[in-house]
Order: structure tokens, then sequence, then C-alpha cells
């Protein structure tokens, strides 16, 4: 039986701070044109952590009707920054905090082949890197040829954290000095430079059930 199927007599209405936020940050979404209707989101990531200081976080997915969600996946144990989570409008450049708020996701990408999944996906080669480097034109974009980033971008061959992964858009805006490279991906054993990670196995059913279509979003919140 599928997870969904298991999760059928699991409809709850949507906490109210998740509906807050949604609401608060829906028009501040990429791409969408001012007086335009807000997209309709069928897929919903949630990461709660019990404190901002915490570097433990639950994470559950499910899937959204209007206001009522089904639970598909969790709750799961995801492991958030070094130094926990950033309170709103508060994430810097390498503060080892991951980011609060609602985002949507960019792209997938990962060390191994595409395992299966909806959403564009880039191979990480080893001349493959993350331009962290505020001061950079590149600021927070996926860059190949390390002489074409700024100074000491992150490397995106990185095994196993990066076999697989998820980029979360936040600062698309590519503001210097606000944070870069926040991704979902595969956990290590421990806290993360900012993401947020997970199981490698609880990874891959998440990333292979999100689609594009469904508008997916995930909200941070500490």
């Amino acid at each position: 039986m599928s997870p969904v199927a298991k999760a059928s007599a699991l409809r709850v209405r949507l906490p109210v701070v998740v509906l807050s936020l949604l609401a608060v940050l829906l028009p501040a979404w990429p791409g969408r044109a001012a007086g335009a209707a807000a997209p309709a989101v069928q897929q919903l990531i949630t990461v709660t952590a019990a404190s901002y200081g915490t570097t433990y976080a639950t994470l559950r997915v499910y899937q959204v009707s209007g206001t009522q969600q089904t639970l598909v996946f969790g709750p799961w144990t995801a492991r958030v920054g070094y130094n926990g989570v950033a309170r709103p409008g508060a994430k810097r450049e390498g503060d080892g905090k991951t980011p609060s708020g609602t985002y949507g996701l960019s792209f997938f990408f990962g060390v191994q082949p595409n395992p299966g999944v909806s959403f564009p996906y880039l191979h990480a080669f080893s001349y493959d890197y993350w331009d962290d480097d505020s001061a950079s034109p590149l600021y927070n974009e996926w860059v190949s040829g390390k002489a074409n980033a700024g100074r000491n971008p992150e490397p995106m061959h990185q095994v196993p954290a990066y076999n697989y992964a998820a980029v979360i858009a936040y600062n698309t805006a590519r503001t210097p000095g606000l944070g870069s490279a926040i991704f979902l991906h595969v956990g290590t054993g421990g806290s993360t430079a900012g993401c947020v990670s997970l199981p490698a196995s609880q990874l891959l059913a998440v990333l292979r059930w999100l689609k594009p279509s469904a508008k997916p979003r995930i909200t941070i919140t500490g």
C-alpha cells in the first residue's frame, strides 16, 4: 500500500502557523506577476525545530487540498544548521543557520544519476561548484568550472551529502550576504552548514514523490 493510501484517514486542518506563512509569503514567490492568482500549493514539506538553537527538526510531508492536508511521509527526524535555524529575515552568509520561511524548489541534483524524479535534474561532476562568494556576480548560482566562480566556491561533487539533493529556492534575488547554497540533501550523521538533511532512503522517497505541477513548498520554522 502506498504512503498516500496509508494516510488517507489522516486528513486534518493545516496548522495555523503554516497557513499564515503561506498567506504572507505567496505574493513574494518568484515569477508571480502583480495581481496574478497565487499558485495552488498541492505538496508541502514542513521542517519544525523545537527552538531556533537546536540542530534537529521534525520533517513532515503533506498532500494539500485547499485548507486540508493528508500526511504522506513522516514525522521524520531531519538535521538543520550547526547553529540552528535563523529567525525570519536574519539568515546571513556563513552563519551556519538554516533560513526560516516558506520557499519553492528550483531543481534537483546529485553525484549519482537521476533516481527517477520529475524535477529537472543536474548530474554533479567534479568541475561543478556553487558560488557562495557575496562579491561574485554569480553569487548563489551553480557554476561549471572553479575559475568561473568567486572565492572558495562549494564543490557540488560531495559524497554522500550530495548524492541526491533538491535546491531550496532561498535568496533567489541573490542579494549579497543573505546566504546561499540552501539544499535538502542526504544526511551525513551530523548537523549541516545551513541546509536540511534526511537519511538517503527518506530523502529519495520525498524527491521521487514531488512534482513541479503540484507547486511544492517547504516551510521551515524554529
